[in-house]
């Protein structure tokens, strides 16, 4: 809401070279006005923004000097020095671009001298041989090509020098990237300086005026062997898979328009490319230099990938716009088209999937473009009815609901681009009688409201044809897509669905109507359903339904907001509503605040006084429902214009709903109400300005929409007391015993105005200052928060504390802080676990204090902290942090002692996980990367790493051992300890610590009490006895012993990570630069590998997890090579193990594989993104290997764990669509891995199956597991997976044929219910009963004979599968074939179950029919409610 500050222009200066310099100054004259005084001048500022200024003075005082004749050696040395000046600058500096326009302005007279100094100075750029400073020389070159006549002149003076340029760069770029395999920081760079020099060479192509004639075309011409080289390395570009995609893809373009330049005549072009494309090119016939330069295009197979982008170059590069396509042209187009759908079904890869949306989505631009002066036989081949656009169709069912958002984005265009290539074929005819826009219309109609693409498509119909014809079939379609947006997947598309339909219906009502009022029609057809739906529709239809379709229903019609006031205002009082219904005046606040938030009520009163009384406003505020009293405060707080002013009245009735809100027990409605309160805020902040403004100005005029007419100082005022009202009433809040709710509602609307109002600086004002409220009493509340049990809360008040002024947190008692020091040290070694995380915040709080208490001295050895710069806070902070984790690390080193001889001991007595969780508190709250101290923190960072690894041996024990959650026996007699004996012995994986040896009983220790802080350490003899305040005993249970163990192995990753990522990392080895060393970082990584890998307790290796991707995002951005390949030879090496299968491994077989999946998934997924993915590829083909079903027993275990892992990869989400390559692989190994005999694989492919079902059909929203939102269509799920086409064919062949039996033995196929779950999540296509190569028909026979299963859920499953399966018209053959294998009376043997299954596969699919035929009937007769499918039919 408040306005935001403009960031200011950074500019790096210009700066010149000092020979240069001398020559400014031997030239400049005394009075200072040549240019060779202001270029002086300019050069002499640090600030690039006023050099601007500078530059823009060239111009007029060249201007001047041309009066006085012909250009001077003063004026000419100053024109090469701005040559040199502008060759120096960075592309994207701000400068570069000014002095590029300033000498396009030059007079004439000094044009021939400024291009001859460019070129010059251009000419010994181009003769560099340093191959990292070859992108600045090709920016240069797109530079001056770029809208600047004086650089495009001199690159036509040196065209020869650039092109060959541009050739020896790309081959020695090309050649330093294959020295650098493996080091994708250095090969990301090199593949940037790749894909630039293509670009400008094109770039080069297409501006630069040579290349329009024909001289340059001569084979002796170095011009044309320079493009014959440039075409040769672009080819191999194109087909080179160890290059990025872009700069394939960008080197396609770039072949067609080289060929497109070189090749004569042109009008053979079209032959040509259409040759190439299809791979019907004779090398015979072909021009020499082509041959030798497209050898791997012309006389070999051309990938699928290369010709994607020749697909795009020729898209792209060509002319379709001419007006004059011959034949060759368009058969050209055709023949493109083919190859593109040719293409569809071949690819895997998502990102080449989304490079052929775009080139489909690009091909029907050009389609549109040749059809505006095409032929009958191409507008004959391009019309709704012919098999391109069918095919268009066929492509855009299939993908518009398709995961990523860009390719749904694309199928919406080809959509919107075939409807406009169908209009122009048919030449501008009636569209909404056409057949094509009908038939499209009636099938999309008959889809079920569920499917995403319909509206889409329905969207770009009515943008086409209008809506008049769909209201004319069913008049409730508005009511019909209201209802759906109850659902959240769906609300966006509906919205945008209705506000097209009503747009187009309001721009038709008013051209076509004259007399009768309009506005009334359209209000029954938008409006009354919006209406209906705020007063009696479900709780999540009236919040999307306000949330999205209300806005826009106002923006488009304002003056529709009295109708709707005017009728809820009737029914308010009879429908005020309760605590599960909003009523007609929830209605009414919603529509108030849609309609003030974006303008449409200028100010508050309007709407007190002329539309709603402000004792209905004080009704909403404390209303039974809660979205009531949002939506009543949203009235108050919310308004388009930030300087709008705040009413005495607003203000009453703020205060009055914060008195009854605070404690409301909803996160989402405490969050709403902390959003809308700060938004106010910030409106008292921004006009409490304009006031002060007024106010200083004594101006006698009111502002515009002034609600007082009162003095500025005197709105102040009350703006004043308003807020500190305010104030008091939140810290009053903050009692204690107060709950949660009020807490948090408290303390975060207390940070929002400590942050709306800051602390005053220079001549700024501020209207309050919370700083002013706070008191001693009110400090010692907010340091109370601490001790809360919740940590939101901790953090709230934490982060309200650093708000405050400095002055305001200090103490003045040394005692006090001296205390509270010595309670959170206690509280670090508490048993309870939230009190490590107390001790933490305020350990951050007191470090911010300028004076330490002089008991610290006593934990550190060095006594002396010296510090760089003790009068600055960064410094004092600095210094502060490092002595108190240098405490923290002294008491913990002490404690690690006392655990390697009792770990028993530490566990009941100081569990050490609370010390380490303070260090890695204190760290993140500092910046590391500009320390001061650095020689204090570099021995001190070891002794971090050490103490780590060695508090990690103490506990590690209990965590890998093979059952970690009851390690320690309670049984206290003898004889019950002597047999665990044996058990204990066979557990442990290593013997350091006595307490494997016996069983042992330890009294209860004193617990900490939270209420006494000032309660100081007790001396601790662990020989000693520990006694309760009671003097009662008690066992140490396993229990105690595990959360010691696990919380300190978190919070030992968490510490590790957390120093890898905020550490600067030495760049060379001895070098002062870092606080990391290379070794010390690999330590790290072998230390998470052997945790990850060993441990078996969920919570630890979960959290090891966490600390270990910090550092594998670290590695993966580190410069050094031999960290970079640290990932890959990790991940080589658990590989390895896994597939070896050795006895002797440590690797955990059972809890899901423990700690391995998310190993592996932290190596992948630190993988780049932008990169070819190679180590996910190679990962991926390994594990599915290895998950596969073998006769060899030794491999259940590597087989255990790849399915497992698999499993993780599938449900990254970081993963993304890389992995959508791999679901069908993965989607076999699941559903044969089901028929293995080994429990364990069976388990493990249950879990994968279920991991894919959701990756591939969506995550569940409803209890039914068929749910309508998770399907899609057959057509689209074999074309996304085709593999799986065939492999469920057979797998379905072989189930069936184990259902029947000649002997009468039952047999169940462990496969059968997975198969049919799968098939029973598609659903009947738009498409179906066209031509296709994946007909459903074979699967008919086999579900049908699925549905003999003795297992009642299989028949019924069955019975669901086999509705998609079936042609809409094959439907009565296909029941009389059902009813044909039912008995007959004379039949001796017959089976229940087949009967059974038979018939309920009868029952189905007749009514699939009857919704069919009903659907068809309410769709053309305008009667009928929604219609939602299938679900649910038994």
């Amino acid at each position: 809401m408040g306005i935001k500050k403009k960031k200011e222009m950074q500019v790096a200066a210009l700066t010149i070279c000092h020979q240069d310099l001398e020559t400014l100054r031997s030239f400049a004259d005394v009075e200072g006005k040549n240019l060779a005084s202001l270029l002086l001048h300019c050069v002499q500022f640090t600030d690039g923004v006023s050099q601007i200024h500078y530059i823009k003075q060239i111009v007029p005082l060249l201007e001047k000097a041309d009066k006085n004749g012909a250009c001077d050696p003063t004026t000419q040395s100053c024109l090469d020095i701005l040559a040199g000046i502008y060759l120096s600058l960075s592309l994207k500096n701000p400068l570069k671009k000014v002095l590029a326009s300033s000498l396009n302005g030059l007079p004439e007279c000094f044009v021939t001298e400024v291009v001859h100094s460019f070129t010059c100075r251009l000419q010994e750029e181009l003769n560099t041989t340093d191959l990292y400073s070859y992108r600045k020389v090709t920016d240069n070159i797109s530079s001056c090509m770029e809208n600047f006549n004086v650089g495009r002149a001199s690159v036509n003076n040196l065209l020869k020098n650039v092109l060959h340029f541009l050739r020896r760069s790309l081959i020695e770029i090309t050649e330093e990237n294959r020295k650098f395999t493996g080091n994708h920081i250095v090969q990301t760079q090199l593949m940037n300086d790749l894909l630039v020099g293509i670009r400008v060479s094109m770039t080069l192509v297409q501006k630069v005026h040579s290349f329009q004639g024909n001289l340059w075309k001569a084979s002796s011409s170095s011009i044309w062997q320079s493009m014959c080289s440039l075409l040769s390395i672009f080819t191999k570009f194109l087909s080179d898979d160890d290059l990025l995609q872009t700069i394939q893809s960008t080197s396609g373009l770039a072949v067609i328009l080289f060929i497109k330049t070189m090749f004569d005549p042109p009008e053979k072009i079209p032959d040509l490319i259409s040759s190439l494309l299809l791979g019907s090119a004779d090398y015979n016939s072909l021009p020499e230099w082509l041959v030798s330069s497209c050898r791997s295009l012309c006389c070999s197979e051309v990938s699928g990938s290369a010709l994607l982008f020749l697909c795009q170059g020729t898209l792209a590069m060509l002319d379709w716009q001419n007006g004059s396509m011959g034949p060759r042209w368009e058969a050209l187009l055709l023949d493109t088209a083919h190859i593109l759908f040719t293409s569809s079904s071949q690819i895997k890869e998502s990102t080449l999937e989304m490079f052929l949306s775009r080139i489909l989505s690009s091909w029907t631009n050009s389609a549109i473009h040749a059809l505006e002066s095409s032929s009958l036989s191409l507008k004959s081949s391009l019309s709704g009815n012919s098999s391109i656009v069918g095919k268009l169709l066929e492509y855009v069912y299939t993908h518009w609901e398709h995961p990523l958002d860009a390719l749904r984005h694309q199928t919406k265009i080809i959509f919107k681009n075939l409807l406009q290539m169908h209009w122009l074929t048919t030449e501008g005819a009636h569209s909404a009688t056409d057949p094509f826009f009908l038939e499209l219309t009636e099938s999309l109609l008959r889809l079920e409201w569920h499917i995403k693409g319909k509206y889409m498509c329905l969207g770009c119909l009515v943008e086409c044809i209008g809506i008049e014809h769909i209201l004319a079939v069913d008049k409730t379609i508005p009511s019909q897509i209201l209802e759906v947006m109850g659902d959240q997947s769906l609300v966006p598309y509906a919205s945008d669905l209705l506000e097209t339909m009503f747009k187009s219906h309001r721009s038709h009502l008013k051209s076509h109507t004259v007399d009768s009022p309009w506005i009334e029609q359209w209000h029954e057809t938008w409006v009354s359903p919006l209406l209906f739906i705020l007063c009696e529709g479900n709780l999540d239809q009236k919040s999307y339904v306000i949330d999205y379709y209300l806005p826009k229903l106002l923006n488009c019609s304002p003056e529709s907001l009295s109708y709707m006031v005017k009728i809820l205002q009737t029914s308010s009082d009879a429908k005020i509503g309760s605590y599960n219904s909003r009523g007609a005046l929830g209605a009414l606040m919603a529509c108030l605040r849609t309609a003030r938030a974006h303008g449409h009520l200028q100010s508050a009163t309007d709407t007190w006084g002329n539309l709603v009384s402000s004792a209905r406003i004080k009704q909403g505020l404390i209303h039974q429902h809660s979205q009531v009293r949002i939506d009543t405060l949203g009235l108050l707080c919310e308004s388009n214009r930030s300087t709008e002013m705040i009413s005495t009245e607003e203000m009453q009735l703020i205060q009055f709903f914060i008195t009854y809100n605070l404690n409301n027990q909803s996160p989402g409605v405490r969050q709403q109400i902390c959003s809308l309160l700060k938004k106010l805020f910030c409106r008292i902040q921004e006009s409490s300005q304009v006031l002060y403004k007024l106010e200083q100005s004594k101006s006698k005029h009111e502002p515009e929409n002034e609600l007082t007419k009162q003095h500025p100082s005197v709105s102040l005022e009350q703006y004043k007391n308003f807020m500190s009202s305010v104030s008091n009433s939140l810290f009053g809040a903050l009692f204690p015993g107060s709950s949660y709710p009020t807490r948090f509602s408290a303390l975060t609307i207390l940070g929002s105005i400590a942050e709306v109002f800051p602390v005053p600086e220079g001549r700024t004002q501020t209207v309050y200052q919370l700083s002013h409220d706070i008191d001693v009493g009110r400090f010692q509340t907010l340091l109370e928060c601490f001790t809360s049990t919740f940590e939101d809360v901790k953090i709230l008040a934490f982060d309200l504390l650093m708000k405050l002024p400095k002055t305001v947190i200090q103490f003045q008692d040394s005692e006090k802080l001296q205390s509270l020091f010595q309670a959170a040290l206690e509280l670090s070694s508490s048993t309870k676990p939230y009190d490590c995380v107390t001790a933490s915040y305020l350990l951050n709080f007191l470090i911010w204090q300028d004076v330490l208490p002089s008991f610290l001295s006593a934990y550190i050895k060095t006594q002396q902290v010296a510090c760089g710069d003790g009068n600055t806070s960064a410094a004092v902070v600095e210094r502060n942090t490092l002595v108190v984790i240098k405490c923290l690390l002294e008491n913990l080193e002490e404690e690690i002692s006392q655990a390697e001889n009792s770990l028993l001991q530490a566990a009941a007595s100081f569990p050490m996980y609370g010390r380490v969780h303070c260090i890695t508190g204190a760290l993140q709250k500092l910046s590391l990367n500009s320390l001061q101290l650095v020689s204090e923190w570099r021995p001190l960072v070891q002794k971090l790493i050490l103490m780590s690894y060695r508090l990690s041996a103490v506990v590690s024990p209990v965590i890998q051992s093979s059952s970690p959650e009851g390690l320690i026996p309670m049984d206290t007699d003898s004889e019950s300890a002597s047999r665990l004996q044996m058990i204990l012995n066979e557990i442990q994986p290593r013997d350091t610590n006595d307490y494997f040896s016996k069983t042992k009983i330890l009294k209860e220790r004193d617990t900490f009490d939270l209420e006494d802080l000032n309660a100081s350490v007790p001396s601790i003899d662990c020989s000693a006895e520990i006694k309760g305040k009671e003097g009662k005993t008690c066992d140490v249970t396993a229990q105690m012993v595990l959360i010691c163990c696990w919380r300190s192995m978190k919070e030992i990753a968490l510490l590790l990570g957390t120093l890898c990522q905020l550490l600067p990392m030495q760049s060379v080895q001895e070098s002062s630069d870092g606080l990391l060393t290379v070794e010390q970082v690999k330590d790290i990584g072998d230390y998470f590998k052997q945790h990850l890998l060993q441990s078996r307790h969920r919570g630890a290796f979960e959290l090891a997890y966490t600390g270990f991707v910090k550092l594998t995002e670290v590695l993966n951005r580190s410069p050094n090579v031999s960290l970079q390949k640290l990932l890959e030879q990790w991940l080589w090496n658990v590989l390895e193990e896994i597939k070896c299968s050795d006895p002797s491994s440590k690797l955990c077989a059972t809890r899901r594989s423990a700690g391995i999946p998310f190993y592996i998934q932290a190596l992948l997924a630190s993988e780049s993104k932008k990169g070819k993915m190679d180590l996910l590829k190679i990962t991926m083909k390994e594990l599915i290997s290895l998950a596969g079903p073998t006769d060899d027993s030794k491999s259940t275990v590597p087989q255990v764990h790849a399915l497992n892992i698999l499993r993780a990869l599938f449900r990254d989400t970081r993963l993304g669509e890389n992995v959508i390559s791999y679901v069908a692989d993965g989607a076999k190994v699941a559903i044969l891995g089901f028929t293995s005999p080994v429990w364990a694989v069976r388990n493990s492919s249950t879990l994968l199956f279920s991991t894919l079902i959701t990756r591939i059909f969506g995550v569940k929203r409803g209890k039914d597991e068929l749910s309508k939102k998770n399907r899609m269509t057959g057509r689209e799920f074999f074309s996304r997976f085709p593999e799986l086409y065939p492999f469920l064919l057979k797998q379905l062949e072989a189930v069936a044929n184990t259902v029947d039996s000649d002997t009468g033995e039952l047999k169940r196929h462990p496969s059968m219910f997975l198969l049919l779950l799968v098939l029973a999540r598609l659903y009947p296509s738009p498409m179906d009963g066209t031509s296709s190569a994946l007909s459903m028909a074979p699967f008919v026979s086999f579900i049908m004979r699925c549905g003999h299963s003795p297992v009642y859920r299989s028949r019924e499953m069955a019975a669901r599968a086999l509705v998609p399966f079936v042609m809409v018209d094959q439907i009565p053959n296909t029941i009389r074939t059902l009813l044909a294998r039912l008995p007959n009376c004379t039949d001796q043997c017959f089976r229940q179950n087949h009967i059974h299954g038979t018939l309920l596969q009868a029952c189905t699919v007749n009514h699939y029919t009857m919704l069919l035929l009903w659907m068809r009937e309410r769709t053309f007769s305008g009667k009928g409610d929604s219609v939602w499918g299938l679900q649910g039919v038994k």
